[in-house]
């Protein structure tokens, strides 16, 4: 997965978990109830996956200084802020939880050969490729345009259950 569609996936299971309608964290609204699980996802995405800030900024609909402001204020908001703390908590569990639940393959070999057995397969004539990264390993699938949607498709459904990342180069 990019790192946008892991942000999303993050910002997903915070407004599950905190009861709010899906995507609402990118209104336009400064409530308490909106503003602090923007928060909270922006630093779980910053501290657990390094998620650029212009992801963040693009994915919530905001500008990248206020990702610069929530970095800068959570350890205040953490210690003397409640509400903040305990929903920090709730979400930052339940994302670690879901991501260490997810395997990771133990070399290259099985990364191909699990590809292989999926469908994935490199193109004769290609023009692009899709890297792979799951743990330490990684691999590249050369595609050409016509394959490109239908092999990066192939891809995520093969690797939804490990963790991955991956990157058209």
């Amino acid at each position: 997965m990019t790192a946008e569609d892991n942000f999303k996936t993050l910002c997903d299971l915070a407004t599950n978990l905190v009861g709010l309608p899906k995507g609402s964290l990118s209104i336009k609204n400064r409530k308490i109830k909106y503003q602090v699980p923007r928060a909270v996802v922006s630093m779980i995405a910053r501290l657990e996956d390094n998620t650029h800030r212009e992801v963040i900024a693009k994915v919530l609909e905001r500008n990248r200084t206020s990702i610069n402001h929530y970095e800068r204020t959570h350890s205040a908001n953490y210690s003397s802020f409640p509400y903040y703390r305990d929903t920090f908590n709730k979400i930052y569990n339940a994302y670690v939880d879901i991501k260490e639940s997810k395997k990771t393959f133990i070399d290259m070999y099985h990364l191909k050969d699990h590809l292989r057995r999926k469908g994935v397969k490199n193109s004769k004539n290609h023009q692009n490729t899709i890297r792979i990264t799951s743990g330490k390993f990684g691999t590249d699938i050369k595609v050409s345009y016509r394959d490109f949607y239908k092999q990066l498709e192939i891809c995520k459904l093969a690797l939804q259950n490990y963790q991955h990342e991956i990157e058209v180069i």
